[in-house]
């Protein structure tokens, strides 16, 4: 029942707004279990104000009301790349989950990066994070030739939360 009401609700892909943000608080936080609404509000003064363009991609989806959000941008040079497209936030209803929203709106969101003339798009995703992973992987994304590195700099003793850890 779920598949053929899906199949029959239209997806509309637009351009994000300002006025979308309560709705981008609230899907983030069910995804993260923390809202974040100084967050997303200087994520988006930046992402809509300047540099709104061919190089930044901010979308969202309508499928019977705010059903998804995309931002991504052009970004270039860092480390000896090709200037490519990188998402950077995804998010979508869970109660919509699996009704085709997040890959309409990756659709979309490569469309544009191909008009700028962008060959290429990157993302990242924890590797634990397996349906995150197997949505990207299902739009044919795959491992890159960059390897991602990090540098812890609190010790784990150190870092907060960790008072009576156990080492």
């Amino acid at each position: 029942m779920r598949a053929a009401a899906a199949a029959e609700r239209r997806i509309e892909v637009r351009d994000l707004r300002r006025k979308d943000l309560p709705a981008v608080v609230r899907l983030d936080g069910r995804h993260t279990g923390r809202r974040k609404p100084a967050y997303w509000a200087a994520v988006l003064d930046d992402f809509l104000g300047r540099g709104r363009g061919r190089s930044k991609v901010g979308l969202a989806a309508e499928a019977g009301g705010f059903a998804g959000y995309l931002l991504g941008e052009v970004r270039a040079f860092e480390f000896g790349s090709e200037p490519c497209g990188w998402i950077f936030a995804v998010g979508v209803d869970p109660d919509r989950s699996r009704e085709g929203i997040a890959s309409a709106l990756l659709e979309e969101a490569a469309s544009r990066f191909r008009a700028a003339g962008i060959a290429r798009v990157r993302t990242m995703v924890r590797r634990a994070d397996v349906p995150v992973l197997s949505f990207f992987r299902s739009n044919g994304f795959s491992a890159g030739s960059f390897v991602q590195l990090e540098l812890d700099l609190i010790p784990a003793s150190a870092a907060p939360g960790a008072a009576g850890r156990r080492a």
